[in-house]
């Protein structure tokens, strides 16, 4: 991976893998130990660890080690940045579908008065 690579590209970086994916859902509903957050997968807590690293590493998570708990949350402003980014597209997109069901409920009238 990239040193230098921009906030956006770690967080989809981060977001294409389903295990990180259920780890940042699982912490938009509030702060969790590691153990807790392991306890869904089928891993051992080396692997799940590494998950953990790339999302902290990328900026989607933030961590804290206080005696022997590791508790972790979610970054919401990088986040943010990855759901302003997509809304965006999805702005685009809706305006590209919507010129698109103009141009055929404008064409197939034309086409059944044709074949009338």
């Amino acid at each position: 991976m990239e040193k230098h690579q921009s906030p956006l590209d770690a967080a989809f970086h981060a977001l294409a893998d389903p295990t990180r994916r259920a780890v940042v859902s699982r912490l938009t509903r509030g702060a969790a130990g590691v153990t807790e957050l392991a306890k869904p997968f089928d891993m051992g807590l080396p692997s799940f660890m590494k998950h953990l690293r790339i999302l902290e590493r990328d900026g989607l998570i933030r961590s804290e080690k206080v005696g022997r708990v590791r508790t972790c949350w979610v970054n919401t402003e990088n986040l943010a940045a990855a759901e302003s980014w997509l809304s965006e597209q999805r702005v685009l997109w809706q305006a590209r579908t919507d010129r698109l069901a103009d141009y055929v409920e404008t064409q197939m009238p034309r086409r059944s008065e044709d074949a009338g």
